[in-house]
């Protein structure tokens, strides 16, 4: 039986485990990225592991997410990973250089490689035919190190992509409806392949807009062929020789598998306050919905091919004078090649606000809309609150929709705008490096001071596991809880991305304000949650502040991936319900006992949880591997790797 490309990519990287799916197997990493938003403590516990210098193929830190700077703290940060990045090996890439997905995408991506990074978008990198998934700090630190990345085999699906794309549709209406067949959990446990003819008919930028999103899906990453496409956008970017072709064998096996005639796709979008919640833009523009921003950029859809449409959508007209509409441009080389062409120029006339390129308003970090506010935004999430509006009305739609209803100032399906433009991709990008630094060589890096601000604060010390565990439920909360939820994000809290305890004030207070509190007034705590419990970006800081405050396991219907890994990492079990309708049965401040847990898990049992208060017992369930367990025993992965070391 033959591979699929992403098998084939892991049997290449395979270091240990078998290619069985649900087996643990871990992966030779040949790239790392990280971000500001996660990367300082990335790097705080890369200098714990003790390894003078990074040992991968390419390492390159981004600032990209704390650029707005009202105090020194974002500042203090940026200065302190650059000093980080010079000491150890790591290439950084400079304020105002871009989006890390983006310049990733254009100027280090390698068909075939594998690369993490600490941001749940790295699957990006799949549009070029890397092997790119998201990961949690500890784990980018651990395989900068040399250390294997450890994830659970996945299932194969296939989505079959036929025919060609109509006027003013794009490829994130591929995506979209690729959620609303498939759902924000539909991805867990699965690596998406795209394939068949209409695959020939998309571009790299393209391509990367789907694979993007496929985080959205809770998917281990999304890929594509690496096939001739993909050598002309190498060669565009002056890096042919790193290409090679990829592309799954015809006898391969797959899991699951979709269809999709792109030919017959119409633009859509995601409705509030989820990815999958998915409707037709022509019936949303049916119901006059009124529109009072729009936003257009972020690392799904701020490629010069997204703003070079949307410039000749704007060119010659106005924008609503009702709707406030900002774009930031995904890259300093995107933004160069606007401004060389004149489409920079067509944007401001028009009116757009043209914002640095950086994530920005994807994260919370300005350009929150009104109250209550309709913003279309070209982005990949819309959990409530994550724009910094508590009730803003966030919908996801393609740069095409966004343009149109920029001009008319309500929803607008842009099929009826007329003849659909035309653009080109170009023959050869602008090539600047100018912004990216390079690490210092081998025999300086002694020299190099690293440089702390006052605002970076070590990360939580936990314990080895105990015996048993008894305390009460600190908190309930439902289905599809976000890491914006547990750890929200925005411009009043990113800045303190390196100060836990400063951040234990704000950890779940969009679910329960007065949760913090709580925890310090008990100490310890378990916390219960519903299905798809940690969904969302891959901040590892949603699983080291409730470690600081307290929480000792979280028990829920069924985890996010990433989230699943950053508890473990962190010390905190992860636990399911063996019966989902045990979860209604548990109420918060119920007192709750883990008896033996420390046996039970070493033995790869399955652990009970009594509830004292209600005098019940619940079975619960685990899929540890014997790596899994001896971290959570020894109270997370730095305690883990400290132990093996000596």
């Amino acid at each position: 039986m033959g591979y699929t490309i992403a098998q084939k990519i892991i049997a290449a990287h395979l270091v240990s485990g078998e290619m069985k799916v649900g087996c643990e197997i871990g992966l030779r990493i040949d790239q790392t990225l990280t971000q500001d938003a996660t990367g300082t403590m990335a790097y705080l516990e890369f200098e714990a592991m003790g390894v003078p210098r990074v040992k991968t193929e390419r390492s390159v830190a981004y600032i990209d997410h704390n650029t707005l700077q009202t105090g020194f703290e974002n500042a203090d940060d940026h200065r302190f990973i650059q000093t980080v990045c010079k000491k150890h090996g790591i290439y950084y890439s400079r304020p105002g250089n871009g989006i890390c997905h983006q310049i990733h995408l254009e100027r280090f991506g390698i068909p075939g490689k594998t690369l993490i990074g600490s941001d749940s978008h790295t699957p990006t990198g799949g549009g070029l035919g890397m092997l790119a998934m998201g990961a949690g700090g500890m784990d980018v630190a651990v395989a900068m190190g040399g250390g294997e990345y450890f994830i659970t085999m996945p299932k194969m699906v296939r989505i079959n992509l036929h025919g060609q794309l109509g006027p003013y549709v794009s490829a994130k209406d591929v995506i979209l409806e690729v959620l609303r067949i498939m759902s924000v959990k539909g991805g867990v446990g699965k690596i998406v392949e795209y394939s068949g003819d209409g695959v020939q008919t998309l571009s790299v930028p393209e391509r990367a807009t789907i694979t993007n999103m496929g985080a959205e899906l809770g998917a281990s990453t999304s890929i594509f062929p690496s096939d001739e496409t993909t050598r002309k956008f190498m060669a565009a970017q002056g890096r042919e020789s790193d290409w090679v072709a990829l592309a799954s064998d015809p006898d391969a096996d797959y899991d699951e598998e979709y269809d999709i005639d792109l030919s017959a796709l119409r633009p859509l979008a995601a409705c509030p306050h989820s990815p999958d919640n998915v409707r037709p833009v022509a019936e949303l523009a049916a119901e006059g919905i009124k529109v009072d921003q729009v936003c257009i950029g972020s690392c799904t859809n701020s490629s010069l091919l997204d703003m070079l449409r949307v410039a000749e959508i704007l060119r010659g007209r106005t924008v609503h004078p009702e709707v406030s509409l900002a774009i930031a441009p995904g890259s300093k080389q995107v933004y160069n090649m606007l401004a060389d062409c004149g489409a920079l120029s067509v944007m401001i006339a028009a009116g757009a606000r043209i914002l640095e390129c950086a994530c920005g308003p994807c994260i919370g970090m300005g350009q929150s809309p009104n109250s209550a506010g309709v913003s279309l935004r070209t982005f990949n999430r819309n959990f409530e609150g994550r724009s910094g509006t508590a009730d803003g009305q966030i919908y996801l739609v393609s740069p095409e929709t966004a343009a149109a209803a920029a001009l008319t100032g309500c929803f607008t399906d842009p099929t009826t705008l007329g003849d659909a433009v035309k653009v080109d991709m170009p023959d050869k990008f602008l090539i600047n490096d100018n912004l990216i630094v390079a690490p210092a060589d081998e025999q300086d890096m002694d020299s190099v001071e690293i440089k702390r601000g006052p605002n970076i604060k070590p990360f939580p010390k936990a314990d080895a596991m105990p015996e048993d565990i008894a305390c009460k439920v600190l908190l309930k909360v439902g289905d599809n809880i976000t890491t914006d939820h547990i750890m929200p994000a925005g411009a009043k809290i990113l800045p303190y991305r390196s100060n836990i305890p400063f951040l234990a004030n704000f950890c779940f207070t969009r679910c329960d304000e007065q949760f913090p509190d709580r925890c310090r007034e008990h100490g310890s705590g378990v916390i219960v949650g519903g299905s798809n419990y940690g969904q969302g970006s891959s901040r590892e800081h949603a699983a080291l502040v409730p470690l600081y405050l307290g929480i000792k396991a979280v028990v829920a219907k069924s985890f996010a991936r990433i989230h699943a890994a950053n508890l473990i990492n962190a010390g905190i079990i992860p636990l399911t319900f063996e019966n989902e309708a045990d979860y209604d049965k548990i109420e918060q401040m119920d007192e709750v006992r883990l008896d033996n847990i420390r046996s039970v898990i070493a033995a790869g049992e399955q652990p009970v949880l009594t509830n004292v208060t209600k005098g019940e017992t619940y079975r619960l369930s685990t899929a540890f591997s014997e790596r899994q367990r001896d971290m959570l025993l020894a109270g997370g992965l730095l305690n883990y790797t400290r132990e093996k070391n000596q």
